[in-house]
């Protein structure tokens, strides 16, 4: 008989977790999956990722027909919004590529354990009212929602990421507190759908971790798109009353408060590590500070066979990484290398226009040296000008001596897509010179990418 029930168990069926299982079993592992919801893919494919990128794009294109955008090309049409049927979609994009992931783990034959998982040592977990046994274990729950002290969240009036993804209507006044991704992606998508948006920063400036330049510019668009902003403020307290929520904000630094009132409020002030519950002590698992596990290089925690990957380690808390990471766990679990590399893992913020970037900002890339920096605006790319998306630009940050090429950052519509050429060429050692020289497709917006490139020595064409 096998001394463990399997070669592998996931705690986790996110994105880090459902990779990590079905690599695993790839590569011949016996191996089970522990998932406590009643469906596969974890925050990112439930509530997450996949339905609030749903409600981005029938927002933008609802906005483009209501605000008259199409009208500017030809194109006339009355325009209702059916927020029911709206929602409807959103689920039934959820509802497809979470059965998706089922079919996957059948199809490599992962078992899925159903229930909440938890230690009992560092070779046995406790699900539900069964105990398993595996020779590795991957810690991959996950992050969830960060309260904020005096808010509390009813997911009818004060929401989290989760209800304002359910909205029944759409909000006359949406205050959102904070302006990170998620608030900002949230916040976009009800005020094209008509309302008022608020987002209350404790910082001085929206999209922490972004590059200075990036975070400037996104903030003149949102203000253009009608978000407003109160930056450098605290929200110290809300309450609903009547039906309704009441705030009280007051600058970052001190001084005089004042209320501000609002039919729905999102609290988007980031996300921590699911840990509790675990019973990481009973495998001698212990956290940092921040409530993250610890890992090497590997994924190792510094208990032999017990593993971790995703938002419950340091690092940017997103989806791309922990499926890299997913990947690369499994592969050294089976005896080959995986590795990640942690300086090139893109971020990008699904507004209209996008947001993204990879590497150093410009703020970090001057700490370690000297650099050259090259910019393009978005309203000098022909296909850009053509379709009538004449915001932001392109940035393209170089070491001054070596030309090698150690941050992207950009605004455009497809900035997402356009970012993946920026992380393949900093993953291959590119320099500016290597970008500006490769041939890129006329017309396309990743010309601008060419462009900034071609700016760092001062060679652009089109500016």
């Amino acid at each position: 008989m096998a001394e463990y029930d399997y070669d592998v168990l996931i705690i986790g069926a996110g994105p880090g977790g459902y990779v990590a299982a079905i690599r695993a079993a790839q590569l011949g592992l016996n191996t089970a999956c522990v998932e406590s919801r009643e469906t596969l893919g974890g925050t990112c494919l439930n509530v997450g990722c996949i339905p609030s990128k749903a409600m981005l794009h029938a927002s933008e294109l609802y906005d483009e027909a209501a605000s008259g955008k199409l009208a500017k090309l030809g194109i006339k049409a009355q325009v209702e919004l059916d927020l029911g049927t709206m929602h409807g979609q959103r689920v039934d994009a959820v509802k497809g590529l979470t059965g998706g992931i089922e079919f996957l783990f059948k199809k490599n034959k992962v078992t899925w354990l159903k229930g909440f998982g938890s230690f009992v040592d560092a070779h046995t977990v406790k699900v539900g009212d069964q105990t398993v046994t595996a020779k590795n274990i991957v810690i991959a729950t996950g992050s969830s929602v960060t309260p904020l002290p005096g808010v509390t969240v009813d997911q009818q009036v004060i929401v989290d990421s989760t209800g304002a993804l359910e909205l029944p209507k759409v909000p006359e006044h949406l205050v959102v507190i904070g302006g990170g991704v998620i608030g900002l992606e949230l916040g976009s998508v009800w005020r094209r759908l008509g309302a008022k948006v608020t987002v209350v920063e404790f910082l001085d400036q929206i999209l922490p971790g972004m590059d200075d330049d990036v975070r400037k510019e996104a903030n003149k668009i949102f203000k253009k798109q009608g978000i407003a902003f109160k930056l450098s403020t605290k929200v110290t307290s809300a309450a609903v009353k009547d039906g309704k929520a009441v705030l009280t904000v007051e600058p970052a630094a001190g001084g005089a408060a004042e209320t501000i009132e609002a039919d729905a409020v999102l609290v988007a002030i980031g996300r921590r590590p699911n840990t509790e519950g675990l019973n990481l002590a009973a495998a001698g698992v212990e956290t940092n500070a921040r409530g993250q596990i610890e890992t090497d290089h590997s994924f190792r925690t510094k208990v032999p066979g017990v593993w971790a990957v995703g938002d419950v380690i340091p690092g940017p808390m997103l989806a791309h990484k922990a499926e890299d990471e997913g990947i690369a766990v499994a592969e050294n679990i089976a005896g080959l290398t995986g590795i990640v590399n942690h300086d090139v893992i893109p971020s990008v913020v699904y507004t209209m226009p996008e947001i993204a970037g990879v590497g150093l900002t410009e703020a970090q890339a001057k700490a370690k040296g000297e650099v050259k920096v090259g910019k393009f605006p978005m309203m000098a790319n022909s296909r850009a000008k053509t379709n009538h998306e004449p915001d932001g630009f392109v940035k393209v940050i170089a070491d001054a001596k070596s030309d090698r090429v150690l941050g992207v950052w950009c605004i455009a519509s497809v900035a997402g897509t356009m970012i993946a050429q920026a992380a393949q060429a900093m993953e291959f050692g590119a320099t500016s010179e290597d970008i500006a020289y490769t041939c890129h497709a006329h017309p396309t917006h990743s010309e601008a990418i060419k462009e900034a490139a071609m700016a760092v020595t001062g060679k652009p064409i089109h500016i």
